[in-house]
């Protein structure tokens, strides 16, 4: 209750722009955050703005996962907030630490959200200026300091001439003496004074040069820290860096200044491996949890040349691939050593826990790729053509019992891969949270046969089966099966055949149930009233199905 009456008196207070000269510097520190939530969901950008200027603690945190039914902050908020941080440098703001990882929401959503990419160059554009906003107020103090010296030279010369023309006057006395030497001692003091400044930027410099002279792999990060030393503010997001970014984002990661960008989650999207090469040469080695690389074509030399480079991350929790152009389905000369190399550089990371490869076609490769010290938590393995060999040994490896999310989409399922299967979900049947076996080509029967390990699986929160050949009778013994699950939150069921219009093969693929439109005179949503009838008999209020493909997550 004094949550709510917090919430509803900020958004009052908030709401009107023109009163915030008022009420603005009498506000508590404890109730900058509950204002500043009201202002961002609001939309009020100016407001937004004048709380982030004057933030009173050390730290920020703007985004992280968000509760249900809420939207990601305006892109006219953030952008007023990036803002408001630059000017915050000149006036002396308490903000060290501003951290906008998982700020960014689904480009063109509701609400004009700001993207990943979008945010991405609005924090390289807010870098730069930092580091130009920094260079004039550094000319600016070195033209205020030259000022000063400069009055200090005319006043110490001034002080000479008195001096000279008292002696030349013949002056001689004792207190004409002392007087002299005080007028000399002055000069002195002056042209110390004037040379402070030179002495220390050139003790800085040798120290600097000290610093690099000396860099090897251990003092990276001694580098790293003399660096970080003239930092004033540390910005932790995630990056998305495509071609049309990339220079952008290169020139902002290699730029000093008062504002320092640090990467949680790297995203790239078509570039070659030397302009990923480059970005993780300019990202601090302490930070990165994961990298996810799309529709870039690595091939199998490219990716064993970053292997090692991202085993210098101690941090690495996630790699995933995309699309990267890897076919091991051919012939090729040195193929075994090649893969090899992938087996030794993804072992080297020794903290990953999550591997993810989509449509790198590596049949009955899988034992050389998994080949890894620690066991995985998370593994998404679609359009990879496993074979039976591949599916044998992933439900017999260290990885099963601790598995909790695993994809096997588009992988070809049939009586000779079923027994792994089940003995997979056997394994995994404590720690399994989610799973997808859509477009696996699960027939009534296989399905049948596949239920009693389904329900086994004791953890299971959401369960993906979309585009799999099932009959109406199919998916009721599967919703059927999904309300005797106390812990599953999620059925993504596939159109049955009979929604579909004629002509469809007896056994269609994924691609001919994706594409093959349905029929306009069957009642579809005659098959979700009969399955949402299951579930009200059932009891089961906390179970969603839906067999909606697009926006299922």
């Amino acid at each position: 209750m004094v949550l709510s009456l917090v919430s509803l008196c900020a958004r009052e207070v908030v709401s009107d722009h023109s009163s915030s000269p008022c009420w603005l510097k009498w506000v508590p520190r404890e109730l900058y955050r509950a204002l500043l939530e009201a202002a961002f969901s609001s939309c009020r950008p100016l407001a937004v703005g004048e709380l982030v200027q004057r933030w009173p603690e050390r730290s920020l945190r703007v985004g992280g996962r968000r509760k249900p039914g809420q939207t990601a902050p305006n892109r006219l908020c953030i952008q007023s907030m990036l803002l408001a941080v630059v000017r915050g440098l000149s006036d002396q703001c308490s903000l060290r630490v501003l951290d906008l990882c998982g700020l960014q929401g689904d480009e063109g959503g509701m609400g004009d959200p700001m993207g990943g990419w979008s945010l991405t160059v609005a924090l390289c554009t807010m870098v730069v200026q930092a580091r130009a906003g920094a260079q004039r107020a550094h000319r600016k103090e070195g033209d205020r300091e030259r000022k000063r010296i400069s009055a200090l030279e005319r006043e110490s010369d001034l002080k000479r001439e008195r001096g000279q023309r008292k002696r030349e006057e013949g002056l001689k006395s004792d207190h004409s003496s002392n007087v002299s030497e005080r007028i000399e001692s002055s000069g002195h003091m002056g042209e110390e004074e004037m040379s402070k400044g030179v002495r220390r930027k050139m003790e800085m410099e040798r120290k600097r040069e000290r610093t690099v002279a000396g860099l090897g792999g251990s003092e990276r990060e001694a580098e790293e820290k003399a660096v970080d030393s003239d930092v004033l503010v540390h910005v932790r997001a995630d990056l998305f860096v495509n071609g049309r970014s990339w220079e952008r984002v290169r020139t902002a990661l290699s730029t000093s200044g008062p504002l320092k960008l640090q990467c949680r989650y790297l995203r790239v999207e078509e570039i070659s491996v030397s302009s990923i090469r480059t970005l993780l040469d300019l990202l601090p080695r302490r930070g990165l949890l994961g990298i996810d690389i799309r529709y870039s074509s690595l091939g199998v030399g490219g990716l064993a040349e970053l292997l090692p480079l991202l085993s210098t991350f101690p941090a690495l929790k996630s790699l995933r691939l995309h699309y990267c152009n890897l076919d091991f389905r051919r012939d090729h000369p040195g193929q075994s050593e090649a893969l090899r190399e992938l087996s030794q550089g993804l072992a080297r990371l020794q903290e990953l826990r999550r591997l993810s490869l989509t449509a790198l076609r590596l049949p009955g490769q899988l034992r050389v790729l998994l080949s890894l010290p620690q066991p995985l938590e998370i593994l998404e393995l679609p359009y990879l053509c496993l074979s039976p060999a591949d599916l044998a040994y992933l439900s017999c490896s260290h990885h099963a019992s601790v598995l909790q999310q695993l994809d096997l989409s588009e992988n070809r399922l049939d009586e000779n891969t079923l027994p792994s299967i089940r003995r997979l979900l056997s394994q995994a049947s404590s720690s399994l949270q989610h799973l997808s076996l859509s477009g696996c080509g699960l027939t009534d029967g296989l399905l049948g046969l596949l239920l009693p390990s389904l329900e086994g699986c004791s953890a299971l929160k959401s369960l993906a089966l979309a585009l799999n050949p099932l009959s109406v009778a199919g998916l009721m013994d599967l919703v059927r099966m999904a309300v005797r699950m106390p812990s599953l939150r999620q059925l993504l069921y596939p159109n049955p055949l009979e929604d579909y219009q004629p002509g469809l093969p007896e056994l269609p693929s994924s691609a001919q149930l994706l594409d093959w439109p349905l029929d306009e005179t069957t009642d579809i949503n005659l098959t979700s009233s009969q399955l949402n009838r299951v579930l009200i008999d059932s009891g089961r209020s906390d179970l969603f199905l839906t067999c909606d493909l697009l926006n299922y997550d």
